[in-house]
């Protein structure tokens, strides 16, 4: 019988097999067909100490017998206090308030109304949003809106609203970037939206920290709001907790999903400093805030979040990190020389290269082929075009890499042939 789901990001008019994934563990997937599938991009960058953590799960099982759900909107419960505040006092002090939501397509939705809000309640006429070439932020309208326009959002174009795109600070062009963006903050915006350091969805695109440091003292300089969108980035993924501290930037606004719980569950938070809160604080109801889902601060999505803040706290968990990168970086050091690769690359537990047999769109004729390819070496790999990039869960183990890396190569075999 033909399955009546319909898949995100799955041309099924292809016909491409979608097995059925029964149980995980660690750095693994199970399949019922009895096959055992090493998760090299954690699940879509949520996992990050792997699967079925022993300490978020019974974290989950214990606060599911307690409260499962309770409306956020004038009501609160100890496990969104105890994250709010766990989060305070690791996040960087600045960032004083914390908004759940459930995703981070919608912590981004929150961030630009809160940057909006924020100049409204001051009386000043300020909406325009700058973002950044090749940029990806999300699914929801306002996310796609300040991402790149292309094959993701063509579609939904007469949705969208315009927004100042900055070029990508390729190596070599970086001061365009600076020049470009000092332009724009002379007219005035609302707020610049920028992934730290790496570009996710648009090809796992990497910056240098003093970019990112400039980018964000030309907004100071200007009263433009610095929203950083840490829902890939953040939770160690690029070396250090958030991507931000590499440049000792702290944002105005911070976006945080996918690692928040460990990769288990859905919950997103939107971090923002004293000053926007205020700005929306008054006697007057017209001046609230108004976003909400009915999932806002799920009690059993928060008790996971607070597991893994625990696990941050009590664990070494930079010291694995640290581990990770280094066993990456000689294994990509290994791959780099290949007549087929270019642009081999890393940040953190991330590593990215091109296979040149292609041109690099999305909708590349090689990614369909290496989606398959990997997918019977029993790779979870899915490549972005012709980029392969890695992003494990830090628990993974050398046996693991090395089947992943082997893949890699003999893909760029292939390809090269």
């Amino acid at each position: 019988m033909t399955s009546p789901v319909w898949h995100p990001f799955t041309q099924h008019g292809l016909g491409e097999p979608i097995p059925l994934v029964t149980h995980s563990e660690g750095a693994a997937l199970h399949t019922e067909d009895g096959r055992r599938i090493v998760d090299a991009i954690s699940s879509w960058w949520v996992t990050t100490h792997g699967h079925r953590h022993p300490r978020i799960m019974a974290a989950i099982a214990e606060q599911a017998g307690k409260l499962d759900q309770i409306i956020f909107a004038g009501w609160t419960h100890e496990p969104a206090e105890t994250l709010a505040r766990g989060l305070i006092a690791m996040m960087p002090a600045a960032l004083s308030r914390v908004f759940f939501s459930d995703s981070g397509s919608t912590s981004v939705e929150v961030a630009l109304k809160m940057a909006l809000g924020f100049w409204t309640n001051r009386g000043e006429p300020r909406h325009r949003i700058l973002v950044m070439e090749h940029s990806y932020h999300g699914d929801t309208i306002g996310a796609m809106s300040v991402g790149a326009r292309g094959v993701f959002n063509r579609a939904y174009a007469p949705l969208l609203f315009d927004v100042g795109t900055l070029p990508f600070p390729a190596a070599g062009r970086e001061q365009a970037t600076l020049d470009a963006l000092e332009a724009a903050c002379r007219a005035a915006p609302a707020a610049l939206v920028v992934e730290p350091m790496i570009l996710g969805a648009g090809g796992m695109l990497v910056y240098p920290a003093w970019v990112l440091a400039e980018m964000r003292a030309i907004c100071a300089r200007h009263g433009v709001l610095f929203i950083a969108d840490e829902v890939m980035t953040g939770w160690g993924r690029t070396g250090t907790l958030l991507a931000c501290e590499q440049a000792d930037v702290v944002p105005d606004i911070l976006c945080l999903s996918k690692g928040l719980t460990g990769g288990s569950i859905p919950l997103a938070v939107t971090m923002a400093t004293e000053a926007i809160y205020e700005a929306h604080l008054s006697d007057d109801r017209a001046r609230m805030f108004f976003h909400s889902s009915s999932y806002t601060a799920n009690p059993i999505a928060c008790a996971a979040a607070n597991a893994n803040l625990a696990i941050w706290r009590e664990e070494p968990v930079l010291e694995r990190i640290a581990d990770l990168e280094g066993r990456q970086r000689q294994r990509l050091a290994a791959l780099a020389g290949h007549a087929a690769v270019r642009n081999a690359r890393q940040l953190g537990t991330i590593t990215a290269i091109e296979i040149a047999a292609d041109t690099g769109d999305y909708l590349s004729n090689l990614g369909p082929h290496l989606l398959a390819f990997f997918r019977d070496k029993n790779l979870l790999l899915r490549p972005l075009g012709n980029t392969v990039y890695v992003m494990p869960p830090y628990c993974i183990e050398d046996g693991d890499l090395d089947l992943i890396y082997a893949a890699i190569g003999e893909a760029c075999d292939s390809a090269n042939a």
